[in-house]
């Protein structure tokens, strides 16, 4: 029997392809292992919304800490940049935008901004109080709690290059995003090692969302088209073809969170109804923290019962600004404002969102009038089932 005698040369390339392969497999088994105890030095957090629920007041509450780096809706720039895709579409763009940022690595903005840039390039910078304090502006203290106003008046000229340095020196960096329809989408954020990431699911009643989101009908008619995936062309949601998806997607993560979680999520996942929040702030926000690991301080408990405890319910051309407002007026408003007729549309819609998130339905325009009927239940104490939610269209 003829034997066949193979060059050593050639066992030699063969043993180290297959024992890079084994390395390449080994690794990414690893990838796959649960992660020892160490975790990164930074804290994550991703609060997570829609729009006009309240989430800008609520970011507001993190960037005004001095150990946080903040950042408001950085994947605008994707949705502006792409606007003719549908937000299923670009979930994993903003996705990968998101993880980017919370690593400080800021390059990943080449793509949707122009080259040689200044701070004000980043849509909203300035409600970041970590980009209006050093070592990304000179001009106010980390303790300092800033303006947007005098923000933008000192600090748009320095270079973009500060926000990534500024981020590496924070223990903590918030995000707030409303261009999440799906928690599963951000599975990979949550298994990955490189990451502390925390989410923060900021909720509101729908009818309120509604009368809010009134106020802002031409700031919000792009975003509502990449919602409905209409090829970039601009929407009005009159009809509230965007609020049932908004609704919709409060259910699918409320209950992927709650309903049989995976394990990944123990501990890093927590509903804030915006009702709660204004009625009793400082409880509410002190449970933030605590789920954050961060401490509240003299100086913010002072401006947080400021900030909540002003005249009036804000003004129109305020709709977006943080201004010192009676919150608990705020958030009763719509009762006055909108229509009984408009009520039961939003009602109809929105009912299952309405019904697990823990608000009370009005059966007459005087139910929704009468300001002495809570429509704020308890927290968890109605059952719902995503599978029962069939809204009528």
């Amino acid at each position: 029997m003829a034997r066949i005698r193979i060059p050593s040369t050639v066992v030699i390339i063969f043993v180290t392809v297959q024992t890079g392969f084994l390395l390449f497999m080994y690794a990414r088994y690893s990838s796959f292992m649960p992660q020892s105890e160490e975790k990164p030095s930074q804290v994550h957090i991703l609060i997570l919304s829609s729009w006009r629920s309240g989430s800008s007041f609520v970011g507001q509450l993190f960037s005004q800490h001095p150990s946080v780096f903040y950042l408001m809706e950085p994947a605008w720039h994707v949705w502006v940049t792409m606007y003719q895709n549908s937000a299923k579409v670009l979930h994993m763009a903003v996705r990968d935008l998101v993880r980017s940022v919370f690593l400080c690595d800021m390059s990943v903005f080449d793509a949707y901004m122009p080259w040689k840039r200044n701070l004000s390039d980043l849509f909203q910078w300035a409600a970041s109080r970590a980009l209006c304090s050093a070592p990304a502006c000179d001009s106010f203290q980390r303790t300092d709690i800033t303006s947007e106003l005098a923000c933008k008046t000192l600090c748009g000229r320095y270079p973009f290059s500060k926000v990534e340095e500024a981020c590496k020196t924070y223990s903590h960096v918030v995000i707030k995003e409303v261009r999440f329809f799906d928690l599963k989408v951000l599975y990979p954020l949550l298994t990955d090692p490189s990451l502390n990431l925390k989410i923060i699911h900021l909720v509101r009643d729908p009818r309120a969302v509604v009368k809010s989101r009134e106020q802002s009908v031409k700031a919000l008619a792009r975003d509502n088209g990449i919602v409905l995936s209409t090829n970039g062309t601009k929407v009005e949601d009159s009809k509230y073809k965007v609020m049932q998806e908004v609704c919709r997607s409060h259910v699918q993560i409320y209950e992927t969170a709650t309903l049989k979680p995976p394990n990944f999520l123990k501990d890093r996942y927590l509903m804030v109804r915006f009702e709660d929040l204004v009625r009793d702030p400082l409880s509410e926000i002190s449970e933030m923290y605590k789920f954050a690991d961060l401490s509240l301080t003299p100086r913010l408990k002072s401006w947080i019962y400021n900030i909540t405890h002003g005249q009036g319910p804000g003004k129109k051309k305020e709709a977006f600004k943080i201004t010192s407002r009676d919150a608990v007026s705020v958030s009763q408003a719509w009762r006055n404002v909108l229509s009984f007729q408009k009520v039961k549309k939003i009602q109809e819609v929105c009912k299952g969102a309405i019904n697990i998130l823990g608000y009370q339905l009005v059966d007459s325009e005087k139910e929704q009038r009468d300001l002495t009927l809570d429509l704020v239940l308890p927290r968890r104490q109605n059952q719902f089932s995503w599978s029962s939610f069939n809204p009528k269209h």
